[in-house]
């Protein structure tokens, strides 16, 4: 089914019919937050009469200020319910995201620093640190045990002795 397509005429019209009721819809809205407002404060802040008198005149003050403390005081209080929920939201937060379980992990680079500079880097310039590690090995000479080497040379006394046509003659004449 193919949809008829309106005429670029129409299409204009009811664009501007359209722009037209909105403009009438927030004209309306903005009288009746002007009539809402005016309908506020007529009940809550009556006509201000200015007393004549100097005393008249310090008592009016001295209730604005009164009264003036009492909404200071609601407001504090007011905030401080405001920021207490607030870290309370961000602590359900911080769990919701605990039990998801799901972190996002920093790529951590890595850093080819040698010992020395590393030193150098956690101390400051100040120190000058010389890592050697070979230098504070202890040093250890190789002993050879001459016992090894006597066990050795007979082994191969014994191996020498036999071998060849002598040494065999040697083992018949000793078994004879």
């Amino acid at each position: 089914m193919s949809e008829k397509k309106m005429s670029s005429s129409r299409k204009q019209n009811l664009k501007s019919l359209m722009l037209s009721i909105a403009k009438g819809l927030l004209q309306a809205e903005a009288t009746e937050a002007q009539e809402e407002r005016r309908r506020y404060m007529e009940e809550h802040c009556p006509p201000l009469s200015l007393p004549s008198s100097l005393a008249d005149l310090q008592e009016l003050c001295k209730k604005i200020h009164q009264q003036i403390d009492v909404v200071d005081e609601q407001r504090y209080e007011m905030q401080s319910k405001v920021d207490k929920c607030t870290k309370e939201v961000e602590d359900l937060k911080i769990k919701v995201q605990d039990l998801k379980g799901k972190f996002k992990k920093p790529a951590l680079r890595k850093v080819r620093m040698s010992a020395d500079a590393m030193l150098k880097a956690l101390l400051g310039s100040k120190h000058k640190v010389n890592m050697d590690l070979r230098a504070n090995l202890k040093q250890v000479k190789k002993e050879v045990k001459e016992e090894d080497k006597e066990t050795v040379g007979d082994w191969r006394k014994n191996i020498e002795d036999k071998a060849g046509m002598d040494g065999r003659k040697k083992m018949f004449e000793s078994e004879a």
